[in-house]
């Protein structure tokens, strides 16, 4: 089977050429979106969400008018320059044989605003952009975006959430009442639907559920071990298991900082990725793992949406996720484009109940491994008295707080 629905040209069915065939996300997604209608897509990671909004927005591109200067069509929005960066060359990649030249421009954050601006000159047909980003070019008056044909979210759940709620509501106030929404996610928990409903007008819904898509094939491991004994027992794994690469996954910058300092000192090639690093930095970072030419990228959850390594064959959660929904998105980095891989979970005891309601969220039921040499001794701390329940299951104001500052490092 190739890849071929009703509605697309020839150019772009070409473009899409190196696919066997749409995925289940796409097969469905597309027709609706060539049709003009709001769209709410929920479908898992690597299932090619963004080939499913892509290809029909080009599309709709291609049989409007064209004028000059241009006239914004699509605006994408994401939550990290990483995704920002990757969504672009999508386009670019479909686009290359079409029959009119498009123009994409990138709008992020960490980087100098003055290119973005002469990149603006004379407007532009898509534009993918970070919400803060997006809205200093409007306030240097370089973008306009009364003319905005559709508005993609993707990631949209990161999107409608605490962190850029304000930036959203700004943009959305600058955007022509009459427009086609997009809300593209791996996860849409219900706690932003509402927020969702305000946004979207007779919307469709899709959810790819296990039935309908292939889903990754991602063997997920839980290994018992004491907080003191998880660096060791990395450095074990990586080793034993002969990993030529390996995301690892921690809570703070600066345990980036010192997990990857400790894998060099042992002599794995290891650095650190995290919103305090610059553009350029984390750039090289990812361009330096993507080669092979590092070992092991240590990152906290600015690496867990949308970010795109292929063939990666390891993800550690070597700090457990505050929420079931990002491990999803953190395991989902493994087991892409159709191909196998092992994400494993270390569970100190002080977080046995909190990963049990990460299974309990995600339907899993994981065997506790025991790895010889790195038997847990530690204690189950008892409870303190009013602390309120399981770790991680209800941010605080605080929590909120830190998390929408670390955004905004990541746009």
């Amino acid at each position: 089977m190739s890849f071929s629905l009703p509605g697309l040209s020839d150019p772009l069915i070409r473009a899409a050429s190196h696919f066997e065939a749409p995925t289940p996300v796409q097969s469905q997604a597309i027709p609706v979106v060539l049709s003009g209608r709001d769209l709410l897509a929920t479908a898992s990671t690597g299932s090619g969400k963004t080939t499913a909004f892509v290809l029909p927005l080009l599309q709709r591109w291609l049989d409007a008018p064209q004028s000059k200067p241009k006239a914004l069509h699509s605006l994408i929005l994401v939550p990290t320059r990483e995704l920002a960066a990757q969504v672009r060359e999508v386009i670019q990649q479909f686009s290359k044989d079409l029959p009119k030249r498009i123009k994409v421009v990138s709008a992020v954050g960490g980087v100098s605003i003055n290119p973005q601006m002469m990149a603006l000159r004379g407007g532009a047909d898509f534009i993918v952009a970070t919400p803060g980003r997006l809205l200093d070019l409007v306030d240097h008056r370089a973008v306009k975006l009364g003319s905005v044909s559709a508005l993609v979210l993707d990631e949209a759940d990161r999107m409608l959430d605490f962190g850029f709620a304000d930036e959203l509501g700004r943009i959305l106030k600058l955007l022509p009442a009459k427009r086609q929404n997009l809300l593209f996610s791996a996860t849409f928990p219900k706690a932003v639907e509402s927020m969702a409903s305000l946004i979207m007008r007779d919307a469709a819904r899709i959810e790819v559920d296990a039935d309908q898509a292939d889903l990754p094939d991602i063997l997920q491991r839980a290994i018992r071990v004491d907080k003191s004994k998880r660096t060791p027992l990395l450095r074990h794994l990586i080793a034993a298991e002969g990993w030529d690469r390996v995301l690892v996954f921690v809570a703070r910058q600066y345990s980036a900082d010192h997990v990857a300092d400790k894998l060099n000192r042992k002599g794995i090639k290891a650095l650190s990725f995290h919103g305090d690093l610059s553009q350029g930095a984390r750039s090289e970072v990812l361009k330096d793992f993507k080669s092979g030419s590092i070992q092991v990228v240590v990152a906290t959850d600015l690496a867990g949406r949308g970010l795109d390594i292929a063939s990666l064959p390891v993800v550690v959660n070597y700090d457990l996720p505050r929420s079931p929904t990002d491990y999803t998105h953190r395991i989902g980095r493994t087991g892409r484009a159709g191909e196998s891989g092992l994400a494993i979970s270390f569970v100190s005891e002080e977080c046995v109940a909190h990963f049990a309601l990460i299974e309990k969220r995600n339907q899993l039921n994981l065997a506790r491994e025991v790895i010889p040499g790195f038997e847990p001794i530690e204690a189950v701390p008892l409870p303190s008295p009013g602390t309120g329940g399981i770790k991680g299951r209800r941010k605080s104001k605080k929590d909120k707080l830190r998390e929408a500052a670390a955004r905004k490092k990541a746009e």
